[in-house]
């Protein structure tokens, strides 16, 4: 916007340049070329009254002094005719004195009595003259002429002189507008960039972010008002959003529980044919309770603000598999494990155990006995990645992709599923500043990658925690 601005600016003031100094540049030269012929005529015509007696007379007419300052002006020529067309004064030098001028249409003219002025092609100097010719008559009769001459190349440099001196005023305007435009543009889109930063920082999570309402036009500070507003409203709405799930998974603990013992109480005296209803509203009420903790989890999860801090991926991948061992054990499936001496990233505390126990869970449910869980820890550039490779019946490209939306439970998901736990990894990943993503593993199975930033070990913007 600030270029654009800057651009605007300074096409209005180069349009404006080319309308005023063209037209003008052309009225100077004109005028240059009128005031010389002007000050030629005006020279002729005292020329032609000093000399006046003196051709009447038959005499050479006294004017050294003006001859003198034509000779020493370059370019400038002065000749003084007889009513003969003889030359009797010439400020080129008494060598010229005794030419014959008839031949010049400007001299005969002037013999003639009439005033001649213009420009001609002059072949003995091969260059092109201004010429003002008037003639020297007393009482009617014409005694002589005076012609005085300049080459167009004298009105040329007059006339060059003034476009270049229109182009370095247009240039020092077309500067001058540049570096008040910028100063302007960046006057007027500084709180355009400031309402912009707010905007981003409320994109990247931070509610907490304002727009300045006390900079700037009218328009833009009632714009960041508004945008204030709407950030405020939205900062309520997701907080009471937040306080309900809470609130609500909170609230629910009892009442489950207390289901839950009333239907074990009931289902030990019930007859057998009640039994499987029974069973059946005991898991749905523990599935209830599994849907809840995970909803607690969740807010929980995107309402902390955290530290991250320096932790050892491999350490908690070696925790994870030996706490998780057992368990797999009873399924029949065997959990490997695969990292390397340490693996340094920058996390939140307890989102690895989080994310590793969800992503070990999920992998359980789905593979069958006798298969392998694969858990591998791998340094990749700037980034670690933790990956839970199943044996499982694997996700279609656009099942992957759906498969972290929230209670999104793909048609071989084991029944009692919440439908919550990838959300919740991919929720912790982002909070720790990585990424999760699904990919198809070699067996035909999933391969559950988790990207986490790994900070140099003297990065001074995190902690550290050694396991």
């Amino acid at each position: 916007m600030r270029r654009r601005l800057l651009a605007s600016y300074l096409t209005i003031t180069l349009i404006t340049l080319l309308v005023l100094v063209y037209p003008l540049g052309r009225t100077f030269a004109s005028q240059g070329r009128n005031q010389l012929l002007h000050d030629i005529e005006r020279d002729a015509t005292v020329v032609a009254g000093l000399s006046e007696d003196a051709l009447e007379r038959g005499d050479q007419p006294d004017i050294d002094p003006v001859l003198a300052q034509y000779a020493q002006d370059p370019g400038g020529r002065i000749v003084v005719v007889d009513s003969n067309g003889r030359n009797v004064a010439d400020s080129d030098g008494p060598g010229e004195v005794g030419s014959d001028f008839t031949n010049r249409p400007e001299i005969a003219a002037a013999l003639n009595g009439i005033r001649a002025e213009g420009s001609r092609h002059s072949d003995t100097l091969g260059a092109d003259l201004l010429y003002v010719t008037v003639p020297i008559a007393s009482s009617g009769v014409v005694h002589g002429a005076v012609r005085i001459t300049y080459p167009s190349s004298t009105l040329d440099d007059r006339v060059r002189a003034t476009w270049l001196g229109l182009v370095v005023l247009s240039a020092f305007i077309a500067v001058l507008v540049t570096v008040v435009g910028f100063a302007l543009a960046r006057l007027v889109t500084r709180p355009v960039d400031r309402l912009k930063e707010a905007a981003q920082r409320i994109s990247a999570g931070d509610l907490s972010a304002r727009a300045p309402t006390d900079d700037g036009a009218p328009e833009l500070r009632e714009l960041a008002s508004t945008f204030n507003h709407t950030a405020e409203r939205l900062q309520e709405m997701l907080d009471a959003q937040q306080a309900f799930v809470a609130d609500a998974s909170h609230q629910l603990r009892t009442p489950l529980a207390a289901l839950r013992l009333q239907l074990e109480n009931i289902e030990s005296a019930a007859p057998s044919n009640l039994q499987p209803a029974l069973a059946s509203a005991r898991a749905e009420t523990a599935r209830l309770g599994r849907i809840s903790e995970a909803l607690l989890s969740l807010t929980r999860s995107a309402s902390t603000d955290v530290t991250p801090e320096r932790i050892d991926a491999a350490s908690i991948a070696f925790d994870r598999q030996q706490a998780w061992e057992p368990v797999a054990a009873e399924a029949g499936v065997r959990l490997e494990l695969t990292t390397p001496g340490h693996a340094w990233v920058s996390a939140a505390p307890g989102a690895l155990e989080q994310i590793l126990d969800n992503l070990i869970d999920n992998a359980l449910e789905v593979v069958p006995t006798d298969s392998i869980v694969r858990i591998q820890v791998q340094p990749a550039g700037e980034v670690v990645e933790l990956h839970v490779i199943d044996q499982g019946p694997g996700l279609s490209e656009e099942q992957r992709t759906r498969a972290f939306d929230r209670f999104w439970r793909g048609a071989t998901s084991t029944p009692g599923g919440t439908g919550l736990g990838l959300a919740i990894v991919a929720q912790l990943a982002a909070q720790c500043g990585g990424r999760a993503e699904l990919r198809r593993s070699v067996d035909e199975g999933i391969d559950a990658v988790i990207s986490l930033p790994a900070p140099p070990a003297s990065d001074p913007a995190v902690g550290s925690q050694e396991r």
